[in-house]
């Protein structure tokens, strides 16, 4: 398996277009994989109602079986046709709840209770933060809740694009108001000690 330390040649350069993740997960480069569930999402639904959940940009998606089996209704989505296979090849009785769609332009069968952020924010390039964040502010409802982990860097290289805390704060402060926030213990190598697990509340 590639390294982050010995990366292979890559044909896609474009982290906005499907190609680049497709072209990554198909030679096995997944550096930002966690190969699990991560910790503060598990508390989060433990102390949670269960609602209805949408993951955009899910890549492996093993939060997918973990919230399915809480009782969430869960669908996760992702523009790469790899990612879409390598999840559904993981996730086995829910592999249907994975769907090839672009985040901009897809429509849930019901507006989510929770977006759940992993990664989505900073995989693409920093001029679609205002973008991401409209259609965050589209498709929650009042009330409704984005939770997740949000990595904080100063490097203008990417992917992982950080973001500075009073940027993201200026991007969601109409929407979105701050409602809880927390450490992360169990960070994989490229976001340790630059990422937080926090909840924003959709306003009225």
């Amino acid at each position: 398996m590639a390294t982050p330390e010995s990366p292979p040649k890559f044909a896609s350069r474009d982290p906005s277009h499907p190609d680049f993740w497709s072209e990554r997960f198909e030679k096995d480069f997944m550096p930002w994989d966690t190969g699990g569930v991560p910790l503060a999402l598990q508390q989060y639904v433990q102390r949670s109602q269960p609602a209805s959940v949408l993951i955009p940009g899910c890549g492996t998606g093993y939060e997918v079986a973990y919230l399915a089996e809480a009782g969430w209704d869960v669908t996760a989505i992702d523009f790469s046709d790899a990612a879409v296979s390598a999840a559904r090849a993981v996730l086995g009785k829910w592999s249907e709840r994975v769907l090839q769609a672009d985040f901009f332009s897809y429509e849930p069968p019901q507006r989510p209770g929770l977006i759940y952020e992993r990664a989505f924010l900073c995989a693409l390039p920093p001029a679609r933060r205002a973008d991401i964040v409209s259609r965050w502010a589209a498709l929650l409802p009042a009330g409704a809740v984005l939770a997740g982990f949000f990595f904080f860097d100063e490097s203008p290289k990417g992917p992982p694009f950080g973001i500075d805390r009073a940027e993201l704060e200026r991007l969601l402060h109409a929407d979105f108001e701050l409602a809880d926030e927390q450490d992360v213990t169990d960070s994989i190598a490229v976001f340790a000690g630059k990422e937080r697990w926090m909840e924003w509340r959709r306003r009225a």
